[in-house]
């Protein structure tokens, strides 16, 4: 049997068939010996093939489908492993927040470079705007700025205030549709919002460290109402890239991409050579400074920045 996994926790996977039934289906230990290095051999959205276990109804996961693409991360502990968000997705909408608790463009722009490194659309949605005061307003325009004027799509959403969320729900219409953010962000209220019949549980920010706390343990993946799935995905702290390669890190930055061939050398890293098409547009203040700090972060692959919890109490 064929079906799409919808669900991990770790040892048991859901498995979603083509007539809508779904089966609980382990993995045989012979797939944690195949190179695989994540810290999840199945993660969700892959497509696998099973065995329904004699006199069970269980299953033992036989084949797993290549992947069209996936989001994947460094593990947050020190080891070497990785850990696959979700595979096979049209589309991502990273959750952003500019306070309770704050999105860094660190961590955006090292979400948006995997998602490049794996063709993955990617949308911003900016949450709580219906708590933002004058000047957060200012704040979140120019903070908007840096991203729309690369070609990145920013939507303004408020979950309790509704605010477009009718236009989100029509681009989601028929796709595969991940959400991601740090915890607190409103994933999962937003997730609520869309779809209510999900009734996702939602926890509140803790006042005394403006922390978001983990309401949703593992990813899932939900058919939605109107057409098309939506995958929920636990808070993520820190984003750490996996196996970039120093001379493709410029094609991840579409707008630096745009400018190297400008460049004197092919092989231009876009730090001290003379004669760089990126390093003259960030003199001139066409390229944002955040944007060209974190490329710098990713060449010298400063794990501090991805590994610090900036929530952690």
């Amino acid at each position: 049997m064929k079906g799409v996994v919808t669900k991990s926790t770790g040892s048991w996977y859901s498995v979603r068939v083509e007539d809508g039934k779904v089966y609980s289906c382990r993995i045989p230990g012979k797939f944690r010996t195949k190179g695989i290095k994540s810290t999840n051999p199945i993660a969700v959205g892959d497509i696998v093939t099973f065995e329904l276990e004699p006199k069970k109804d269980t299953g033992v996961v036989k084949e797993i489908h290549e992947r069209s693409n996936f989001i994947v991360r460094k593990s947050v502990n020190l080891s070497k492993q990785t850990h696959i968000i979700a595979s096979n997705i049209d589309v991502a909408f990273l959750v952003v927040t500019l306070h309770n608790p704050e999105t860094s463009t660190t961590f955006i722009d090292r979400f948006l470079a995997t998602a490049e490194a794996y063709s993955i659309k990617t949308i911003l949605l900016f949450n709580k705007v219906d708590t933002h005061d004058e000047d957060m307003e200012e704040y979140r325009e120019a903070f908007k700025y840096i991203y729309t004027r690369i070609g990145y799509k920013c939507i303004d959403v408020s979950a309790t205030e509704k605010t477009n969320i009718e236009a989100v729900k029509k681009i989601m219409i028929g796709q595969v549709s991940l959400f991601a953010g740090h915890s607190g962000v409103g994933k999962s209220t937003l997730v609520n919002t869309i779809e209510p019949s999900l009734d996702l549980k939602t926890k509140a920010i803790s006042v005394q460290h403006q922390q978001g706390q983990h309401t949703t343990t593992f990813a899932e993946m939900h058919p939605l109402s109107f057409g098309g799935y939506i995958i929920d995905t636990p808070g993520i702290r820190g984003f750490g890239v996996v196996d970039f390669d120093k001379h493709q890190v410029t094609d991840y930055f579409p707008e630096l991409f745009a400018l190297k061939s400008s460049c004197k050398f092919n092989n231009c890293l876009h730090l001290n050579e003379p004669k760089c098409a990126v390093k003259k547009a960030l003199a001139d203040g066409v390229l944002s400074a955040t944007r060209y700090e974190s490329y710098v972060q990713l060449l010298s692959d400063d794990d501090e920045h991805y590994r610090q919890d900036v929530f952690k109490s």
